[in-house]
């Protein structure tokens, strides 16, 4: 038997979605209380919910933490056999559960009520027990499970999943937190290095930095990029500044000229003026001005004019910035 899944896999999706956009209606001043509680809280958003729940809710732990708001997960059942101690009162307790009466999460109830932690309930049933007893609710009520059976969570989750989301984004603007903030949560992998790492890190100085003066011939500045290896040269002035630069391409189009380059000196052929950038920028900062101007390398300045270090497109490739 054969089954249209085109067609199931869309009607899954227009379930869900409406879902999700029916939660606008919802959002009411419980929600701004549940910012509110979770910004001055002194300490951090303890997360918790059961099966796909508590799914749903590990994820949120793990989008809080990352966006400013610590947090943590606790499983309800393993709370109820020693990991309530995890939880104090200086610290908000966001518990999930669709149909509010969780017996994992009910159990838990009366203990964090006697610490005097705060407790948001995030229910799909405002007259639940969880939704009662908590001091903020936010209602995650869907119309219908995307399951044809209207068993399966589906809706429901991805529900609590876009409100968790709303939730940490709100509390992450009204931070006011920044891409340097998020990138110092996530320093591994290729985020962390294009929020984090500096031109400073990359580029070739000292020695390594390919520099002649406005004087030096077209050949031996040739010699200096060959040796330096980056297709390019810095041309200083008398005072140390940035006169101009030199490239691989000014070269190929140096070659249509009647030119002897044994004699010319590279003053008459550089690029005066070039595109460069100044110590302390982001190299994905670099990176967008490069891909932006059809350039392959650029020359880092320090706050006096005076170039300090180079890097080319294929220093980017291998810090994984591209």
């Amino acid at each position: 038997m054969s089954h249209d899944h085109i067609s199931v896999g869309k009607r899954v999706l227009d379930i869900e979605a409406r879902a999700v956009n029916a939660l606008k209606d919802s959002l009411d001043e419980q929600f701004s209380l549940a910012c509110e509680q979770m910004l001055k809280a002194k300490g951090r958003v303890i997360v918790t919910g059961m099966g796909k729940s508590g799914h749903v809710g590990n994820k949120l732990a793990a989008t809080l933490a990352s966006t400013g708001t610590p947090s943590f997960f606790v499983h309800p059942g393993e709370a109820s056999h020693g990991d309530l101690g995890m939880i104090t009162p200086d610290d908000v307790v966001l518990a999930l559960s669709n149909s509010g009466e969780t017996a994992e999460v009910l159990a838990i109830l009366p203990v964090i009520k006697r610490k005097g932690t705060v407790l948001i309930g995030m229910t799909g049933r405002p007259t639940s027990t969880l939704a009662q007893l908590s001091d903020v609710h936010l209602t995650v009520a869907v119309d219908e499970e995307a399951c044809p059976h209207n068993l399966a969570p589906t809706s429901s989750t991805t529900a609590a999943l876009a409100m968790g989301d709303a939730l940490a984004i709100a509390l992450l603007e009204a931070r006011g937190f920044t891409p340097e903030d998020f990138a110092l949560s996530h320093p591994g992998g290729s985020l962390g290095r294009r929020l984090l790492l500096k031109v400073d890190d990359i580029m070739h100085s000292g020695d390594a930095l390919p520099a002649v003066t406005t004087n030096t011939s077209v050949s031996d500045a040739l010699l200096e990029m060959t040796r330096k290896g980056l297709g390019m040269t810095a041309v200083t002035a008398d005072d140390g500044t940035l006169a101009g630069i030199f490239t691989d391409g000014d070269l190929r189009r140096l070659l249509d000229r009647d030119l002897d380059i044994r004699k010319a000196s590279i003053a008459e052929v550089m690029v005066s003026n070039p595109i460069t950038i100044a110590v302390g920028h982001l190299a994905a900062e670099a990176l967008q001005i490069m891909e932006s101007r059809k350039i392959n390398g650029l020359v880092v300045l320090d706050a006096d004019n005076k170039p300090l270090g180079a890097f080319n497109m294929q220093d980017l490739l291998r810090a994984g910035v591209v």
